[in-house]
């Protein structure tokens, strides 16, 4: 792959449910190395497009292209299968479990030799790959054998990134990694977006927190009424523009799609 290809790009993709245009025509792309921000209204279309990405909903239009290469997501199963690895804003995490068996939860590794036999765990490699992928992140979790319910807020956002991790995928799509965090803890998760960036994976992070988004993004993309509103290098903007993309103050005030069209 060429360094300047996007590890993902949509083309004029497009996706509606009866007759709500969830997203219309939108061109968007995101690099190894990079943290591209999206954000948007209520109803903006920012689940959408990441559930069109993550194979929940297929597009009805347009190209999804992987490393350069055109490709078709019908399934979550697809998204994994390229590479891209999506953590929801509940996590998914079992609170009842350890950090260890979280992490691989559904795909246990198994031990060689007669044990193989018995389909016997191999814990003591599980817990030595997540001592070791834990420690690669500069995760803040010490006890690996602790119950996930017990963590703080932020520590649980920290597993769930590192399972999405085991697969080595080349995105990882946060939604809403810090809401309802506390300072500190927001502070711990955006130093392991960083990491992840830092890394070369390509990161999205989709968010409501500008002031977040401003801390640890490269981009901004924004959405408005399932519309591109703009796409921001955050060296370049100002979180007031980026408010005026969201809000279309500068298309004329509230109700008016970009472009100016009704």
């Amino acid at each position: 792959m060429n360094a300047n290809t996007p590890v993902l790009a949509l083309k004029g993709v497009s996706k509606s449910f009866g007759p709500v245009q969830a997203l219309s025509d939108v061109d968007f792309e995101v690099h190894g190395g990079e943290v591209v921000a999206l954000v948007g209204d209520n109803g903006a279309g920012k689940s959408t497009m990441v559930k069109t990405i993550a194979g929940i909903y297929p597009a009805d239009d347009g190209q999804i292209l992987f490393e350069g290469e055109e490709v078709k997501i019908n399934r979550p199963t697809d998204a994994v299968a390229l590479g891209i690895a999506t953590v929801y804003q509940d996590l998914a995490l079992c609170d009842n479990l350890d950090v260890v068996e979280n992490l691989f939860l559904g795909r246990e590794t198994v031990a060689g030799g007669p044990a193989r036999v018995a389909r016997a765990i191999d814990e003591t490699a599980m817990e030595k790959q997540t001592a070791e992928l834990l420690k690669n992140l500069a995760v803040t979790i010490v006890d690996l054998r602790a119950e996930v319910g017990t963590m703080s807020g932020g520590q649980r956002q920290q597993v769930a990134i590192a399972r999405s991790l085991l697969g080595e995928p080349k995105l990882v799509m946060l939604d809403e990694p810090t809401a309802a965090l506390g300072v500190r803890q927001t502070a711990q998760v955006l130093a392991l977006i960083k990491r992840l960036r830092d890394q070369g994976h390509a990161v999205m992070v989709i968010s409501h927190n500008l002031v977040d988004v401003f801390e640890v993004a490269d981009r901004v993309f924004v959405l408005r009424l399932g519309r591109e509103a703009g796409d921001f290098d955050v060296r370049d903007t100002s979180q007031e523009e980026v408010v005026g993309a969201i809000t279309g103050a500068e298309f004329g005030g509230d109700g008016d799609k970009p472009g100016g069209e009704r």
